[in-house]
């Protein structure tokens, strides 16, 4: 039976074993995914191993999404320009880096009739995901789309930079605050929410971060990660196996562990 797994530093969290399990039920795929928790100095090891074939197909979560790029043969256009990878395969004698990030990302909007073009966008966090999140946000139109960061660089702002007399229209948090178990917390205040019209917190878990709760509060559209998870795992099994699955696969999935709503 083919392996595909999950590498990161603490996965103790994760969904996608449940969610790829799905993908095999629906597709006809036959695998087994796993959790792969490694640490930083085990990396070079450990992708070795991926170079051996001993895992058919690999996603990468936080914080290996640029880190793994220097073990790599080769990049997709996509991985290439927005510098960072979540989905690892062999193609060939070559292992090739992609980024599917971005479709799960580009997915959610459209699932939720988020509108980009001509908004304005502020993303909270500048890892791997929000390099990602960026790069749809500007194929998509958006009229301009500002980073925010706890340690801001020159290209940067602060986060005590939003406040609610903000230009934003959509507000995206690529950041791993709120997550359980840390679920006390938010990137900004409920305040900073001003007059953005909807709030996308990349979080799946809890489905209910601190910051869409806020969201919700002031009566904007809320929207949490799940999709996101799901419709990037979807594509990474169509990339492992050469294949295409039917586009109605991520919504019965979506409904399965969210009970439609």
């Amino acid at each position: 039976m083919n392996i595909y797994g999950l590498l990161g530093e603490k996965l103790g969290h994760s969904m996608s074993p449940e969610i790829h399990k799905k993908i095999f039920k629906y597709s006809g795929i036959e695998g087994e995914y796993k959790l792969f928790p490694v640490k930083k100095e085990d990396l070079g090891k450990f992708m070795n191993d991926v170079r051996s074939g001993k895992i058919k197909g690999l996603s990468v979560t936080i914080p290996y999404k640029s880190e793994v790029i220097k073990y790599l043969d080769g990049l997709s256009e996509e991985a290439e320009y927005i510098g960072a990878v979540n989905t690892i395969c062999m193609k060939g004698d070559k292992l090739v880096g992609f980024n599917t990030d971005s479709l799960g990302f580009k997915k959610t909007l459209e699932n939720n009739n988020i509108q980009v073009k001509g908004k304005n966008a502020a993303i909270l966090g500048t890892g791997g995901a929000s390099k990602a999140v960026k790069f749809v946000l500007e194929s998509m139109g958006a009229s301009s789309v500002d980073l925010f960061s706890r340690t801001p660089n020159s290209s940067q702002k602060a986060y005590k930079e939003i406040d609610k007399n903000h230009k934003y229209q959509i507000i995206i948090n690529a950041t791993p605050l709120g997550m359980s178990p840390n679920t006390d917390s938010s990137p900004i205040e409920k305040e900073a929410i001003g007059n953005a019209e909807a709030v996308v917190d990349l979080i799946y878990n809890p489905m209910e971060t601190k910051l869409l709760g806020y969201a919700k509060g002031a009566g904007k559209k809320a929207v949490n990660g799940m999709y996101m998870l799901i419709a990037q795992a979807v594509k990474a099994q169509e990339i492992f196996n050469s294949v295409k699955i039917d586009a109605g696969t991520a919504q019965k999935i979506y409904n399965d562990i969210s009970g439609g709503k």
